[in-house]
């Protein structure tokens, strides 16, 4: 008999219980991964999340190279990452874990202020050597076509006072600066200052990485001012709501409830009847289209979501053309510059094979064309490529 009343029989079965409610909880985790590997093999890949609005991520080949080099371990995570049986309820659960925990930051994604989510930028995810590759290919776009630039700062730069605090930020204005230098003052457009006089409104979506219509207008201007044109009078008073229920791609990353964004435009973009070919095929009068109000991805409204090409003939007829070369930013601009050309036509490089200036140069008038390379900051980082 132990001096503390405990016999040798209790602790031992007291180790017994333990060992058994260690084995027990070890084979249930077992049993849950096995069962959702099994459900994995079976299911089949999903190419498409409705959710978060983006391509999922495709099984890697396997092999020597990939295996050697180290990219199919990384590819594969991602695609497991991305392929996860019941990912969506286990995004929810983990953010509830997060908001429990107090966390300010959920899956690369900041919960702002005003019931804001703000995308998370790092300075280290954008190191200096990306930076020069993509001011290289700028360059040598804006020597060949005589372009104009316009590069958007993304919300977190815009909207510091709605930022948790301490929040880790990618301060932009070096890289517009660097910019700047490099493609000359005559063909930068920089609108940073013009977004922050205007940070009080609501110029970027709170659940979305866009900025909203309102942004773009003010985008319009300063581009109208860069290149001395007449800006049409969008005034944001005359800017119809279309959707008062939409919950963008941030929404889809920490599945919170928040209040729904409005989805706005400026009906004065429709007075002029339009004709767009979308990819060659596709074809519209419209420069929106409404089914997209009615599917998770609503700032689809605006020039029938992505496309590699888009032809416009707007209806105006100025003599003059326009090619646009951009990412989702352009989408819900480029209507208020149709009152400005006859013909417009857009790229998105993310979409498009083949060489660009060959492509541009079979779509040039002889009278010559005006070129707008518009993107947000982090886009044009992670995308601006061509060959």
């Amino acid at each position: 008999m132990h001096k503390n009343g405990i016999g040798s029989n209790q602790i031992y079965g007291e180790n017994y219980r333990e060992k058994r409610n260690a084995a027990l909880t070890a084979g249930v985790i077992c049993v849950i991964l096995l069962t959702l590997t099994v459900a994995d093999f079976l299911r089949e890949d999903r190419l498409f999340s409705p959710q978060e609005n983006r391509v999922l991520a495709a099984k890697p080949e396997l092999t020597r190279e990939s295996v050697l080099d180290g990219s199919f371990m990384k590819d594969y995570e991602t695609y497991v990452t991305d392929q996860f049986v019941g990912r969506d309820k286990w995004i929810s659960i983990k953010t509830g874990t997060d908001v429990l925990l107090q966390k300010k930051e959920i899956n690369g994604v900041y919960l702002g202020r005003d019931d804001y989510l703000i995308e998370q930028h790092l300075k280290a995810d954008y190191p200096e050597e990306l930076e020069e590759q993509k001011l290289e290919l700028l360059e040598k776009l804006v020597g060949r076509w005589d372009a104009r630039v316009m590069l958007v700062p993304t919300a977190d730069n815009i909207f510091p006072q709605r930022l948790p605090a301490y929040a880790e930020v990618y301060d932009q204005r070096a890289l517009l600066a660097a910019a700047k230098e490099r493609v000359g003052g005559e063909h930068f457009i920089d609108i940073y200052d013009t977004l922050l006089q205007h940070s009080d409104e609501e110029i970027y979506y709170r659940t979305d990485h866009h900025w909203t219509s309102r942004g773009a207008y003010y985008g319009y201007q300063a581009w109208a001012a860069a290149v001395g044109e007449t800006p049409q009078d969008f005034s944001v008073e005359t800017a119809e709501t279309v959707s008062e229920d939409f919950l963008g791609t941030l929404y889809s990353k920490v599945r919170l409830p928040v209040k729904p964004d409005r989805i706005e435009y400026f009906p004065l973009t429709e007075q002029t009847p339009v004709r767009i070919v979308y990819d060659l095929q596709k074809k519209s009068n419209s420069f929106y289209e409404r089914s997209y109000l009615e599917t998770k991805n609503q700032y689809g409204y605006f020039l029938d979501d992505n496309h590699a090409f888009i032809e416009i003939d707007t209806g105006h007829p100025t003599g003059r053309t326009l090619f646009v070369i951009k990412d989702s930013y352009a989408n819900c601009m480029i209507p208020m510059l149709a009152f400005h050309y006859e013909k417009i036509y857009v790229v998105d490089l993310r979409y498009m094979n083949g060489k660009l200036f060959p492509f541009m140069e079979s779509y040039e008038p002889e009278s010559g064309m005006d070129v707008l390379v518009l993107y947000n900051c982090i886009h044009f980082l992670e995308e601006f490529r061509y060959w």
